[in-house]
């Protein structure tokens, strides 16, 4: 896979686009990563690539020629159309669902606005999906950009040691990760659980299964209603609802 984000701030993409998992990842082939500046297609003796809105407002919108002229620059008109994303507050929210479907394309170009947006025109243009990543704004698409550039990457088939990196990660399964321990086994009068010191794998996954549907239903239990549950599952949830009522 591909993914090229295209930005006012290539520098600050690739610092973190060269670390940890993502940046070895990189360095190995398994991804190709690029960021390209949209200043160098403003086509002026500045670089200017804002302007005032029309109707009048507060700030600045970045004009369409520029992004138009970046995006044509990063493939040929030979090439299938890769699928271009604007990192927008008005987009879907970000899911792991979303992450999965986005990392089966073989390339992305995710679009970092910034000021008070961009041209309404180019986004008709050229864009084919709008995503958030919460109901909450930046001040630009740079780290949104970034979220779903790890988000994506983390997916594709030997970035992670093991699939079982993200498959019992949150989210993956719309169920909530399991609580996670290390050494010291007694940290501050706490001790680690001890099922999980006693080698038996079953009763671990067991507790772990058990653990996570618990965390979701008392943390985010909206996920539940997508998440496949077994008959034991459904028998953990009723006694989680059974101590909720007793209380």
């Amino acid at each position: 896979m591909r993914i090229d984000i295209m930005t006012l701030f290539p520098e600050m993409c690739e610092t973190v686009l060269n670390e940890s998992i993502i940046g070895r990842a990189r360095r190995a082939g398994k991804v190709e990563l690029g960021c390209t500046n949209i200043r160098d297609f403003a086509g002026n003796k500045h670089n200017k690539v804002d302007d005032m809105p029309y109707g009048g407002g507060m700030g600045m919108v970045m004009a369409a020629d520029p992004i138009y002229n970046c995006y044509k620059s990063l493939y040929n008109e030979n090439e299938p159309k890769p699928h271009l994303i604007y990192l927008s507050p008005k987009g879907k929210t970000l899911t792991q669902q979303r992450v999965k479907e986005l990392s089966s394309l073989d390339r992305i170009v995710l679009l970092c606005g910034h000021y008070e947006g961009i041209d309404e025109r180019v986004i008709e243009e050229i864009v084919d999906e709008e995503i958030s990543v919460g109901d909450y704004v930046l001040t630009g698409g740079e780290l949104p950009a970034l979220i779903v550039a790890d988000a994506v990457c983390r997916m594709l088939p030997g970035v992670l040691s093991d699939d079982l990196c993200f498959e019992e990660e949150s989210h993956f399964s719309s169920l909530l990760e399991y609580p996670q321990y290390t050494r010291p086994a007694v940290w501050h009068e706490k001790s680690v659980p001890d099922v999980l010191l006693s080698g038996n794998h079953a009763n671990i996954n067991k507790w772990r299964r058990e653990k996570s549907i618990e965390e979701t239903a008392k943390r985010r239990p909206d996920m539940l209603e997508n998440a496949i549950l077994s008959k034991e599952d459904q028998k953990t949830l009723e006694k989680i609802s059974g101590s909720k009522s007793d209380k």
